[in-house]
């Protein structure tokens, strides 16, 4: 598949239904809903997919259980409904996780109020075929959880959620969908203006940022799903209409909320299960998450007004993870030296002036611009990874009422990830193990990133059996998933690949010593000269930085490598 190019679609002489800013949880999934409804839509992203905040969450589907502390009952039965869907419509990146909310004497929410909060959970996803919870004694949490403090323990509540280790790879699946049915998807392609005239939205201008062309695509709608960068694209200096009766004064949409998360090594006394549980210094509620073969702690929860992309790690909040990590777990003993890596992201919350961060709600709105002078103008606010397609629909839903035509019934309720389109995945995956021609470890990782496309990349490695060598001595990824990326899943730079694609970013020493030969073979089929490849590798040095333990220098050389098999 060719990289598609705004300037040539730029030249049709008609006009897309709908654009969609960002390329997000949300933005893909409005595409992904808008073209499985017959719409001609396009989707602009300055970056490439999951590049934002989506790609810097706890990674969990969950009901929202915390939710019900500020009454979001409506909020809470649609993540749990949601989530059911994503277990049967994604199953092998969706998948059922056993949480732990232990029962501390010290914590401000007694344990009756969790038993009275799990009663409502069950209640609110009566419809689920996971178990209902339990309540452990505290004999039994010990049994489960031996590396725990034990010091005012009382027992702990079970119960089921959902965990995607591979967020970055629900996205690449929504564009993927899209793009088959028919959406036209931009990735690196900034929005630089919104078209207003006679008080409606006319369409776009956006820059590439490969060739620095600038042009202007027409639509009906415009929908700027830009998560924590909605004001950017609203407010951005350049951004102001053409149309001299548009409103150019506005209102403040996102109130952002930075979250910090750290990731370690397994240590002492670590849990198997999610552990999710009260912090004592300021009783938020803190989450232990084996993820990748490691634990993802987090997360922080602090107002944040800067450039969404300049979030990082402080130094305090890596220090508090810690704190409230080693008091659950004493034998833990963690310090800075045993971070691995960090990441933060900024909630795309409403802005509230006056109410504290954890106060603030976190169900979807829909703004639309109408009232500032900007027609068929929509801004999505909030939204989580657990209910982008419930939003999705109801964007999609204010589309055709838009456009003024007749709405076409939504069906991604049912429709499969494109990985996930094979009628029983257990027998799928039990026969590609046993007829791979990759060793097995990497069939494994096949199945596990790409469901059932992992058959396209073996048909690769049948075809070309040299795409079958590994090409980096620390991750059992073969250079089959390199050409698959980059011909089928839009990947245009190093980053893509590295970051959303193979994903060896989160791997030890971040596959920097296989830089150069991913660059070698994305070169070949981009066209990419010596100096390219160079800026390439130097460009994903630069975007490590959003992994930074604070104090800490990443590896200064890049070794060549001729790969390894």
């Amino acid at each position: 598949m060719p990289p598609e190019r705004a300037d040539s679609a730029a030249t049709s002489s008609v006009p897309f239904d709908l654009i969609v800013i960002g390329a997000g949880i949300n933005g893909l999934g409005i595409v992904r809903d808008a073209a499985s409804r017959g719409l001609r839509v396009a989707l602009v992203e300055k970056d490439d997919f999951c590049s934002g905040v989506s790609a810097w969450s706890g990674r969990l589907i969950h009901g929202g259980l915390r939710y019900l502390e500020h009454g979001e009952i409506g909020l809470v039965r649609e993540s749990l409904k949601e989530r059911e869907r994503l277990f049967e419509l994604a199953p092998h990146l969706v998948k059922p996780v056993p949480l732990l909310m232990p029962f501390y004497s010290r914590n401000k929410r007694p344990a009756l109020l969790i038993r009275l909060g799990m009663i409502a959970y069950d209640v609110l996803s009566f419809d689920k075929k996971s178990q209902t919870h339990r309540i452990l004694s505290r004999s039994k949490v010990l049994s489960r959880f031996s590396g725990m403090e034990k010091k005012g323990l009382g027992g702990a509540a079970l119960f089921i959620d959902g965990q995607v280790e591979y967020a970055e790879r629900l996205c690449v699946e929504l564009a993927v969908a899209a793009r088959a049915d028919g959406a036209m998807i931009f990735t690196h392609t900034e929005v630089t203006d919104l078209i207003v005239k006679a008080g409606r939205i006319q369409g776009v201008t956006c820059t590439d940022s490969e060739t620095g062309n600038t042009v202007d695509l027409s639509a009906a709608v415009v929908m700027n799903a830009a998560g924590p960068w909605v004001d950017w694209v609203l407010g951005n200096p350049s951004n102001v209409a053409r149309d001299s009766a548009a409103t150019t004064a506005r209102k403040r949409l996102i109130g952002g909320s930075k979250g910090t998360h750290i990731i370690v090594d397994p240590f002492p006394g670590a849990p198997n299960d999610v552990v999710y549980y009260e912090s004592q210094s300021d009783g938020r509620l803190v989450l232990v998450i084996p993820w990748m073969g490691r634990y993802l702690i987090g997360c922080t929860d602090t107002l944040f007004d800067e450039e969404p992309d300049s979030a990082r790690a402080t130094g305090a909040e890596v220090d508090y993870l810690l704190k409230e990590t080693n008091v659950l777990v004493p034998e833990a003993n963690l310090t800075i030296d045993e971070v691995l890596f960090t990441y933060s992201g900024v909630r795309p919350l409403p802005s509230v002036p006056g109410v504290p961060e954890w106060k603030i709600p976190r169900s979807h709105i829909i703004h639309d611009h109408a009232s500032e002078g900007q027609k068929n103008l929509y801004s999505v606010v909030s939204g989580k990874l657990t209910t982008y397609r419930q939003l999705a629909e109801d964007a999609v839903d204010i589309t055709f009422r838009a456009l003024g035509r007749r709405k076409v019934a939504c069906s991604t309720k049912k429709l499969p990830f494109p990985g996930a389109r094979v009628s029983d995945l257990k027998a799928f995956t039990e026969k590609f193990l046993t007829n791979s021609v990759v060793p097995r470890e990497t069939a494994q990782r096949l199945l596990a990133i790409y469901g059932v496309r992992a058959e396209n990349i073996l048909a690769l490695v049948r075809a070309q059996p040299e795409l079958g060598e590994r090409f980096d001595a620390n991750s059992t990824a073969i250079t089959a998933e390199i050409v698959f990326s980059v011909e089928t899943e839009f990947a245009k730079t190093l980053t893509d690949m590295m970051a959303r694609r193979v994903l060896l970013a989160f791997e030890p020493e971040h596959g920097l010593a296989a830089c150069p030969r991913i660059v070698e073979i994305m070169g070949e089929r981009l066209g990419w000269d010596e100096q390219r490849r160079a800026d390439e590798i130097e460009q994903y040095r630069t975007w490590l930085d959003h992994l930074a333990v604070p104090g800490r220098q990443l590896p200064v050389n890049v070794p060549v490598t001729e790969g390894s098999s």
